[in-house]
């Protein structure tokens, strides 16, 4: 790999989520070579992609490149690669477009979809958790309402507008609302020849209630919301198989349907190379100490959500959420400060500052330590703290004017098939 030769030690930084970008930031004027890898020049902010693929947001409005974030870095470098191979005796990384050493080594590569090793889903299924997956998602629904628009056949024509989402966590959630407005107040203006009450939006749960990770007020909020807004909810329901054109149910009944989106499940996204006493084999996470640390190993870390660490708090590891991956970010910032001075590291601690999930225009739900609520406010609150985390003054003003043109407009203005999306051989 083309890099200056250096007698600084040299941080590798795999990965430009949550995790990865908040380590890096706090590594400024720190004397080592930083590096990091990432398949993607960009960082997505990943709990708004629901709106790309709902037409309320352009995907650049969610998505900022990775060297400009960390322009003020004199020591950083950046390389646009997959990572193949991690040979943690030789310390090195293989990638695909060469090896490159280390002295230290931090995985952040986040998860991936989990579909319990179905491959017929795996293989029809549309997954959202990135930029492109997102725009898939968009140009299928808009493809299909235009195919709908135009068939005269009546199976036909229910098969293109049912719309099925498995799993009911917050991205399955948000999802299905932002369907349920796009149904109430944009189709019926759009497609007026269609009887847009043929449009279905169906959420499958396997558990007993939506948002599992949330509070039983959160979660019964976020039903009545739903319930309001038309979506069919349907708990203790676990679906089987997904062909291309039927849903199957575990319960014998299945439906026909040409939008199905999986947002039921999310696995680590391990990097070959390591001892198989490091991972956590059935979440694919990998084990790591207190100081974020690999089981075995002193001189590789990871952090956010690849990384399985069990405190007296979290007896079942953190969240796999935004917060804990920017705190150990952070918090390993300080940690490589500390071993490039020979001080003692600092274990981390999660400060949970709460979790929220919206459902719609002035509906949401916000669980703090000692406050539960939901509504306008929690709404407002939600678009706020969204609006705050964004990466870039450039983004936050693109997306505070889109939504104010949605709301004041009952409009979401990026209803484009710029790519067409081909359904999978």
């Amino acid at each position: 790999m083309n890099l200056p030769n250096t007698d600084q030690k040299r941080i590798v930084v795999i990965g430009g989520g949550f995790a990865g970008i908040s380590l890096v930031k706090k590594l400024k004027d720190l004397e080592a070579q930083i590096v990091m890898i990432d398949r993607h020049n960009y960082h997505t902010f990943q709990p708004l992609l629901y709106q790309v693929s709902t037409s309320g947001l352009e995907p650049d409005s969610i998505a900022y490149p990775i060297r400009k974030i960390l322009k003020e870095l004199d020591n950083f470098y950046f390389r646009l690669a997959e990572v193949e191979k991690i040979d943690p005796v030789r310390k090195e990384v293989v990638t695909s477009i060469g090896v490159i050493s280390f002295d230290y080594l931090i995985i952040a590569t986040g998860t991936k979809t989990n579909y319990f090793n179905n491959e017929t889903i795996a293989n029809n299924a549309m997954p959202m958790k990135t930029v492109p997956q997102a725009l898939n998602i968009r140009s299928l629904i808009l493809q299909n309402f235009e195919k709908a628009d135009d068939t005269l056949d009546e199976l036909e024509r229910k098969a293109l507008l049912n719309f099925c989402i498995v799993g009911a966590g917050p991205t399955g959630v948000e999802l299905a609302g932002a369907l349920a407005e796009l149904k109430q107040n944009v189709f019926p203006k759009d497609y007026k020849h269609l009887d847009i009450k043929e449009m279905q939006i169906y959420l499958f749960e396997g558990g007993p209630r939506v948002l599992p990770p949330m509070s039983e007020t959160a979660s019964k909020k976020a039903t009545e919301f739903l319930n309001k807004l038309g979506v069919h909810i349907h708990l203790n329901t676990i679906v089987t198989n997904y062909d291309g054109e039927t849903v199957s149910l575990k319960n014998g009944t299945s439906m026909q349907s040409k939008n199905f989106i999986w947002s039921a499940g999310v696995t680590g996204a391990a990097i070959a190379g390591f001892d198989a006493n490091s991972l956590m084999e059935r979440l694919n996470r990998y084990k790591v100490n207190n100081y974020n640390q690999i089981d075995g190993y002193d001189d590789i870390f990871a952090i956010g959500d690849i990384a399985y660490m069990e405190t007296e708090d979290f007896p079942k590891g953190h969240p796999q959420v935004a917060q804990p991956a920017i705190q150990q970010g952070e918090n390993l910032a300080k940690n490589l400060r500390n071993l490039l001075a020979n001080k003692p590291l600092k274990a981390f601690k999660y400060n949970d500052k709460g979790t929220m999930a919206t459902v719609g225009r002035n509906k949401a739900v916000v669980d703090l330590e000692k406050l539960k609520f939901g509504g306008f406010l929690a709404w407002f609150i939600w678009m706020f703290v969204h609006l705050m985390a964004l990466v870039g003054f450039r983004n936050r003003v693109i997306v505070f004017f889109n939504w104010a043109y949605n709301y004041i407009n009952y409009d979401k203005a990026a209803r484009l098939i710029v790519r067409p999306y081909t359904t999978k051989d």
